[in-house]
């Protein structure tokens, strides 16, 4: 975390007494000890974000495929407890203690935010997973509730109903979940921690209180198979999320997916993104190759996407908004020159191990 060394370097300390960061010293680099992670009275702490965005950010320029707009984003707390082998952000940098601010705190600032930016329709907490502290959400939700906030947040599929009613009753309008795999095997070998019946008795539950869900989906994990790819795009259906986002499977350093592809020749290249910063399969298994892999995130959206049902729902949404049509056709023209790119990309097969 670098909240402290920054203020640390601004007060002109000495590098070698700042804590946390890296430096090169007569050709040399220098790594100094890490700091304990930020405590709950440190977090509270520290300014609140809001005030920046008031000054520095006109939260109209920026919208969310899933979020009411215009919306602002920021954190109630830091780190994941979950155990995910891909995720990066608890694995490198922000611990897989769930570090929180105060709820004080939190709805202290929420009753600036709507002073701050009076026409914002949505607040968005971007906590890796604010459910994590079920009390904590619940009275978070209340005092939400009361100021008439409508906010969304990131979940894992794992959330009792009581809770879920508490959170719907008191603003709450979507969460994102991330489901990753429809197969039980994968999610095993990922420790998840959320299996895909559990996963289903949560989707029931959200939905039959009235809470949206944008899903999202990993391709390319251990186990991968083209079965394993097909149940996901089933499991998913079935699921049917309000949107939903498909990801291939990135290897990051310091992950221990990152460990488990290069311990066994699973890592095709060492780059993330092509020239154009567009993601690219870095991955290849015996049973399924790094191409398909790629292919299949295209097939898994337009399945998803070109269902009957969902473009009638389309319609509907955007005959009752002129607005939400102006961002549901300028989402469409997005995913169609997005799709154009991936198959441009296709042509080029990948290296192989």
């Amino acid at each position: 975390e670098f909240d402290l060394a920054i203020v640390a370097i601004a007060e002109g300390r000495k590098l070698a007494d700042v804590k946390g960061i890296s430096y090169r010293q007569n050709g040399t680099v220098v790594h100094n000890e890490d700091p304990l992670p930020l405590t709950t009275e440190q977090l509270d702490a520290l300014p609140f974000v809001t005030e920046v965005y008031e000054r520095d950010l006109d939260y109209l320029k920026y919208n969310s495929p899933y979020c009411q707009y215009p919306y602002v984003s920021l954190y109630t707390g830091r780190g994941c407890p979950a155990r995910c082998t891909f995720c990066l952000w608890p694995q490198v940098t922000t611990g897989h203690t769930y570090r929180v601010r105060s709820v004080g705190n939190v709805l202290e600032e929420m009753q600036e935010i709507k002073r701050r930016f009076p026409k914002m329709k949505e607040l968005f907490f971007d906590d890796d997973t604010f459910t994590a502290d079920p009390p904590r959400a619940r009275e978070i939700a209340k005092g939400l509730g009361k100021l008439g906030i409508t906010w969304s947040t990131n979940s894992r599929a794992n959330v009792e109903r009581e809770t879920l009613a508490v959170l719907k009753d008191n603003g709450l309008r979507l969460f994102v979940i991330g489901y990753e795999s429809g197969n039980e095997h994968i999610l095993k070998n990922i420790k998840k921690g959320v299996s895909v019946e559990r996963a289903r008795r949560f989707t029931k539950d959200a939905h039959d209180v009235g809470i949206l869900i944008h899903g999202t989906f990993i391709l390319g994990l251990p186990g991968e198979t083209r079965d394993t790819i097909e149940e996901t795009i089933r499991f998913a259906q079935e699921m049917n999320p309000e949107t939903l986002q498909v990801s291939l499977a990135s290897p990051y350093p310091g992950t221990a997916f990152y460990d488990f592809v290069t311990k066994n020749k699973f890592l095709t290249v060492d780059s993330l993104v092509d020239e154009t910063g567009y993601q690219k399969c870095t991955v290849s298994y015996p049973e399924v190759s790094a191409d398909e892999i790629f292919k299949a995130v295209e097939d898994f959206y337009r399945r998803y996407y070109f269902r009957p049902g969902y473009i009638w729902k389309s319609i509907k949404k955007m005959a009752s908004s002129r607005e939400e049509a102006k961002r549901l056709l300028g989402e469409g023209v997005q995913f169609i020159d997005s799709m154009r790119k991936r198959r441009k990309i296709a042509q080029t097969p990948s290296p192989s191990a």
